[in-house]
This record gives structure tokens, sequence and C-alpha cells, in this order.
């Protein structure tokens, strides 16, 4: 049975995050505080990196951005559009904390970059029972 709270917060979507994380790990190819490589103006604030052998919806692998929470957990993504390339695609935020999730948040919602966020919450184990 699908309820309301599926639509806002469906477990299942962010185990299969974990999945990725737990099966191939983080690169971490552009460390916090090194510059774009095509934006130098740009200074990472967080590292930023990749999900190995996935494929996100530009044909890159899956982007993540890693905060500096001690909680090491997927806490949120951003869904994406940037017109200047007319794609969208959706970015993790792994370990990051209500302020760096709000940080990266605005990051990504400058020049022809909107974004939304969607934070996970707690699973509330309540309706996962009812939803067997």
């Amino acid at each position: 049975m699908t309820t309301d709270s599926h639509f806002v917060n469906n477990e299942e979507f962010w185990k299969n995050l974990d999945l990725l994380i737990s099966k191939y790990g983080i690169t971490i190819d552009r460390p916090k505080g090194t510059r774009h490589p095509k934006f130098i103006q740009f200074v990472y604030p967080y590292d930023y990196g990749f999900i190995p052998f996935t494929k996100s919806s530009d044909g890159e692998a899956l982007d993540v951005w890693v905060g500096n929470s001690h909680h090491k957990k997927i806490t949120g993504i951003l869904n994406i559009t940037d017109m200047d390339k007319f794609d969208a695609e959706m970015k993790v935020l792994y370990a990051c904390t209500e302020s760096e999730m709000a940080h990266i948040f605005e990051i990504n919602n400058q020049i022809s970059m909107s974004a939304i966020l969607i934070k996970r919450r707690p699973a509330n184990k309540a309706s996962l029972q009812q939803s067997h």
C-alpha cells in the first residue's frame, strides 16, 4: 500500500543510495579548497566527488558533496537544472550538517542553475510497518 509518506520520504530510495556508497565508495576528485577546473573563480567549500561505477543523467558518475558531520550517511539530495548545459541531474549530499546543506543549496541556485533540496528524514518505523 502506498501512503502519502512514501511520496515525501521513500526509505527504499535512501537505502538504494546507501547501497551504492557502501558498495563503491566515494572518490573525492575536488577536495575542499580547490578551484573548479573550468570556473576558476569558484573554490569548493567542501569535498566534492563521485560514486564510481554509477551513471547520472549527464552520462558521468553520480556527483557527491561531502560535508563535515560525524554521522557518515546520506543526508539529502539536490535536483538541479543547468540552463547553460540544458540538463538536469541529481547530486548526493553525504555527511552534511544542516548549515552545509543550506550552503550547498545556495551554491547550486546561482547564475544558470536552479536546485531543489530534498532532506533525508529519519525512517518512521510505525509508517513502515503499516505499509507492509
